[in-house]
């Protein structure tokens, strides 16, 4: 691998794509006027970990295109399996229907979770996702008889989508107060999040006293409170706040006890990223409803998943059509899709990935391990494939802009890393070798050191 930074000069070509694209395109999580200044990358193909744009640059994907891509871009074998579908069926749609692909992938994500979950709802993205679970849990308790039980709990700094109904369990202003008047708001709970930790406490310590917090809010609204819902063990969008094991094990307690439904987010930290294929593993539990999509396609195609447990399935199992789940969506359970996500699948199964993947995160551990010594890096953590340092920043302008000036001086650098306000994570596709995991360390180091000198 080469390790000669390639600073990107816009050409002719590259400027022709970027003028149209800003003329053409809304372009997602951005402030459009900063375009202005930070060109677009024209991304024209790419190939394994890589991204290269339309004159010739690369760009290592460490965040793996929004944490989607899994095993590399044009994966052969991913690409294999959607060739062949393309021959037999494009889409079907899935009311009235059925196909080998939705059906094969549902009873294989089941058998993952030992069959504890089952009865795969498909729609195409992780929004949609959260928003089936939040009507599944209102749907299921009034079915039931529980009408009363409409309110949803969510975690302080949580992110769930930018849907109305997943604007109401997120917890992060930059995104939800512009909505504010549409929104059903949610309860918040304190986080977990083990940076936290006051003197003398421990990441388990921090999640008892998140617990107990729980505890309150259950015993004074559990019967109108329908579902609470988590991110397990990661708080991405939160800038990658990570908890301790144990307090997810102590949410299905507690909702076990007060009769509440458990929503498992894994949209990000499922399909590997935490170190086991679905994060609540480690935790030793399963929740009622677990969402799913993101990697679990490979970063291919749209798709999400909501799993959700038998006695949810059978409270809407019944003569009288309005006691159905309606919900719809015209893409549900695309073939394509559904072929991309058993490829993806059949990879875990055939190459050992996640054992793969411990090896891989330990040699890029210690390849980052100088930065938590810099005098101005916080809290170095690390859960699976998912690494992440806060950034030390005084200047109020200058912490307000690090994120562009990062993503700036990182494609200088071949690397192409997005922050989250000063938080810098990486979450590389799983096929990186040895000597890319160095490279990507020392050049995330080359940029933060850069970034930090600008303007100094």
């Amino acid at each position: 691998m080469s390790t000669t930074a390639s600073t990107p000069t816009p050409q002719p070509q590259s400027d022709d794509w970027i003028a149209r694209s800003l003329r053409a395109i809304w372009h997602p999580c951005t402030q459009m006027k900063h375009h202005e200044r930070l060109p677009l990358v024209p991304v024209s193909r790419g190939a394994g970990a890589w991204l290269y744009d339309r004159d010739g640059h690369r760009y290592l994907d460490a965040i793996s295109s929004w944490w989607v891509n899994l095993f590399g871009h044009a994966n052969p074998r991913i690409n294999a399996a959607l060739k062949d579908q393309l021959d037999t069926l494009e889409h079907a749609m899935l009311a009235g229907c059925t196909h080998e692909p939705a059906i094969e992938l549902a009873e294989r994500l089941s058998a993952l979770t030992q069959h504890t979950l089952g009865h795969a709802f498909f729609a195409s993205d992780g929004a949609s996702a959260v928003e089936i679970a939040l009507k599944m849990s209102f749907h299921s308790w009034r079915n039931r008889g529980f009408a009363d039980k409409q309110e949803f709990v969510c975690i302080a700094n949580s992110y769930h989508g930018e849907t109305i109904g997943a604007l109401g369990v997120t917890d992060v202003a930059l995104f939800k107060d512009a909505y504010d008047p549409l929104i059903r708001h949610a309860h918040v709970v304190q986080s977990p999040d083990a940076r936290l930790a006051q003197a003398g406490e421990n990441a388990t310590d921090v999640a008892r006293r998140a617990l107990d917090h729980v505890r309150a809010l259950l015993e004074s609204r559990n019967n109108r409170i329908a579902a609470l819902i988590v991110e397990p063990l990661v708080q991405c969008a939160a800038g990658m706040a990570m908890h301790d094991p144990s307090y997810i094990a102590g949410l299905r307690a507690l909702c076990d006890q007060y009769g509440v439904h458990l929503i498992a987010d894994e949209i990000a930290v499922g399909c590997g990223r935490t170190g086991t294929f679905f994060a609540c593993e480690q935790a030793g539990v399963w929740p009622d409803f677990l969402c799913l999509s993101k990697g679990i396609s490979g970063g291919y195609l749209p798709l999400s998943i909501v799993l959700s447990r038998d006695e949810i399935f059978a409270a809407f199992y019944h003569d009288e059509t309005a006691r159905g789940f309606l919900h719809s969506h015209s893409y549900t359970g695309n073939p394509l899709a559904c072929r991309a996500a058993l490829a993806t699948l059949d990879l875990f199964a055939s190459d050992d990935v996640l054992a793969q993947n411990a090896r891989k995160s330990a040699v890029l551990r210690a390849a980052l391990a100088p930065l938590a010594d810099h005098p101005q890096v916080r809290n170095l953590r690390q859960c699976g494939t998912i690494f992440a340092f806060d950034a030390v920043i005084t200047d109020a302008q200058r912490a307000a802009s690090f994120s562009r000036r990062f993503f700036e001086n990182a494609l200088q650098r071949e690397l192409l890393i997005r922050p989250i306000g000063t938080t810098v994570y990486l979450m590389p596709p799983y096929i990186l070798e040895d000597d890319d995991l160095a490279w990507l360390a020392a050049r995330t180091r080359e940029t933060f050191e850069a970034t930090l000198q600008e303007g100094a």
